[in-house]
């Protein structure tokens, strides 16, 4: 008895002390067995720990995707917002001059060479700038600058609507703006010059699509038989070198496509970004499907073209400029390459140019780093978002061009809804419903 009585005036120091003094009948039975388990542990054990670690990864893996589809969806919005507000900036250009910027346009002054004129090559996107608050740009522009790149003062200005549209000395031609960028392209820097991921409709046809009526040098001069080549394959709503207004869009602002948005180049010889050397005229206008049909695509990764294939922006012997030659590369310049699109191949099909230059006509399907599709913008302003898969009837039926049967204006386009939604007065009704 002596001994229990001295066991509750000595306050025990440890667990095992502990476990010593208690009552035996306490530490026997259940609840004494279950109170030491509890005083003898002090953390989780090696396979609660692991547990937790594989529940968290569960998480993260369940959660990881529907966050980067958040964000993607964000960026299309964003993306979306910035074509509104360039469709915006049309209707306001429209209703100041009642017209649509010119694709190429620009001064056409006789030796205007030496001082760096642009010969009618500017893009349709540097006339609306005061129009997406970018007037200080535009005062650059339209002015004489008498400073380069790298803050050297010239002796003689650039003139008033600046030079050549790929001079990498004239500070506005490489701006960037992000008003004229997609958010989900990661594209930046070198070789390009600003970028630009927003491009003019064109049409469904080539021919002359890159001269309009216009031929010669230093200065251009108008020519006949061009306009009435012209007159038959400039079917879009923006046509190379010749001005166009809504009066001209018969068959409804609703129904035509303004523009359209295209991916630029990342360097990785991507089928959407990095045209390939084509074979001239004849064969590709009678051909679009022209690469695909003569294996230029790499069977295994069918987003690039096949190791060795030439491309417009492999560099020539001497020629370091072919670098920049990429879709999107110089926002200001009005080449279908760089600022251009047309309805004849699917979205995010191959581009193809027509010779090795960029200053050509070719096949150049918008193309986005959205899934699935592109966004365009309607001649009545609206954002449409245009799935890959759209009916775009037979992309190895010829073009509309003239002496060619069919060969008239207001031919029915022969790439299906694709093609009619690209043409501005061809009698061609589209439903956005049966998309």
């Amino acid at each position: 008895m002596e001994d229990v009585v001295l066991s509750t005036t000595q306050a025990p120091q440890s667990n095992s002390r502990l476990q010593h003094w208690l009552v035996p009948s306490i530490r026997d039975s259940a609840l004494g067995e279950s109170l030491m388990k509890k005083m003898r542990r002090n953390g989780f054990t090696l396979v609660e720990l692991l547990v937790v670690i594989a529940i968290i990864g569960v998480l993260v893996g369940l959660l990881l995707p529907a966050v980067q589809a958040a964000r993607e969806a964000a960026r299309r919005m964003s993306c979306s917002n910035n074509f509104k507000q360039i469709g915006l900036a049309l209707h306001n250009y429209h209703s100041a001059y009642n017209k649509l910027p010119a694709q190429k346009g620009g001064t056409n002054n006789a030796n205007d060479g030496s001082l760096g004129g642009n010969q009618l090559r500017l893009g349709w996107l540097p006339t609306i700038l005061p129009f997406i608050e970018q007037q200080g740009l535009w005062e650059q522009i339209s002015h004489p600058l008498a400073i380069n790149t790298d803050g050297t003062l010239r002796t003689t200005p650039w003139p008033g609507m600046g030079p050549a549209p790929w001079r990498t000395d004239y500070t506005p031609w490489i701006t960037e703006l992000a008003a004229l960028r997609c958010p989900s392209d990661p594209g930046t820097g070198l070789p390009a010059l600003g970028r630009t991921n927003y491009a003019a409709c064109q049409g469904d046809a080539v021919e002359y699509g890159e001269v309009g009526a216009w031929s010669g040098s230093n200065p251009l001069v108008m020519n006949s038989g061009y306009a009435e080549q012209i007159r038959i394959s400039g079917r879009g709503m923006f046509v190379a070198r010749q001005y166009t207004g809504f009066r001209d869009v018969l068959d409804g602002l609703s129904n035509t496509i303004a523009a359209g948005e295209i991916a630029t180049d990342l360097g990785d010889r991507d089928i959407r970004t990095a045209p390939i050397d084509g074979p001239g005229s004849a064969v590709l206008r009678d051909n679009p499907s022209w690469a695909r049909d003569n294996d230029k695509i790499d069977p295994e990764r069918p987003q690039f073209w096949r190791a060795g294939e030439n491309l417009t922006t492999d560099n020539a012997a001497g020629d370091g400029t072919r670098a920049s030659w990429a879709r999107g590369f110089h926002w200001a310049d009005g080449e279908m390459q760089h600022s251009g699109m047309n309805t004849i191949l699917s979205p995010n099909s191959e581009t193809v140019s027509r010779t090795t230059a960029d200053s050509t006509w070719g096949m150049y399907p918008p193309s986005s780093r959205h899934q699935g599709g592109v966004h365009v913008l309607m001649g009545d302003g609206a954002v449409k978002f245009i799935t890959d898969s759209i009916e775009a009837g037979n992309s190895r039926a010829h073009t509309v061009y003239k002496d060619h049967n069919p060969g008239n204006a207001g031919t029915q386009s022969p790439y299906g809804l694709w093609g009619a939604l690209g043409t501005k007065a061809n009698k061609e009704t589209v439903s956005f419903d049966s998309l």
